[in-house]
């Protein structure tokens, strides 16, 4: 899988981009990742790609023809890619749309700075979607690129080495995870449930899944979809509900 990243940062991703799992994708060949500097594509003799908006107000928007000249020279070459902005008014980025995006060959990540981008960008349709990584406003879209580029590699198939540690992963089946225990056995009087010393893989399994059920019940209710539940679930979720009440 491809990704083009167009910045006006591009030394921003030389460390993550060599490091750890995404890293270890890109010297095996599972990744490719093209950093593209957004000044490149600037007709100004000093490289300058923002201006003061029209209309007056704070802070700096990113040229028109920059930012056009630079996704026109990606849509031109092959495979067509994907081009996403990143921006606070996009839809939220989560784990379905990073497994949508895993499905496609080649993806183009365009980075926002300063005030945001000339809306004309929009208007001409230049962009397939836009996406954000969450209600907050951040100096420019790059923290947003690593976030996406790390979110989707980990459902490209090689990139992850045991398959099924993203199929536990949190937001999955639209739970999140559930606790995990290492050595040792004890540690400052707090000792790992007996039940994933048992060796009993079944009663692992269940265990598991209700402390999967249980965690979304208590931080993050609004995952939670009833209709996908066992009866058994559903009757374990009204225990914790009624014991809530209770204390």
């Amino acid at each position: 899988m491809r990704f083009d990243i167009v910045t006006i940062f591009p030394g921003y991703f030389a460390s993550p981009f060599s490091e750890a799992l995404v890293g270890k994708a890109v010297a095996a060949g599972l990744l490719e990742i093209h950093l593209l500097d957004l000044r490149a594509f600037s007709d100004d003799p000093h490289r300058k790609v923002d201006d003061e908006a029209y209309g007056g107000g704070p802070g700096m928007v990113l040229a028109a023809p920059p930012v056009f000249a630079a996704v026109e020279a990606l849509r031109a070459e092959a495979p067509p890619p994907h081009v996403i902005l990143l921006s606070p008014q996009g839809r939220r980025f989560d784990a379905a749309a990073a497994r949508a995006l895993a499905g496609r060959a080649r993806v183009v990540l365009v980075c926002g700075r300063y005030e945001g981008i000339d809306e004309r960008a929009r208007e001409a349709g230049l962009f397939d979607e836009e996406l954000s990584i969450g209600d907050v406003v951040l100096a420019g879209g790059e923290a947003a690129a690593l976030v996406v580029v790390e979110a989707v590699s980990r459902f490209v198939p090689g990139v992850v080495g045991d398959p099924g540690s993203v199929r536990a992963d949190s937001f999955e089946e639209g739970l999140l995870d559930y606790p995990h225990y290492t050595r040792p056995r004890e540690f400052r009087g707090l000792a790992v449930p007996e039940v994933l010393l048992s060796g009993h893989h079944d009663r692992i399994e269940k265990w598991r899944r209700e402390r999967r059920l249980l965690a979304t019940a208590e931080r993050r209710p609004d995952l939670l979809d009833a209709g996908s539940l066992s009866a058994e679930e559903r009757a374990l979720l009204l225990r914790l509900a009624r014991r809530g009440e209770s204390s």
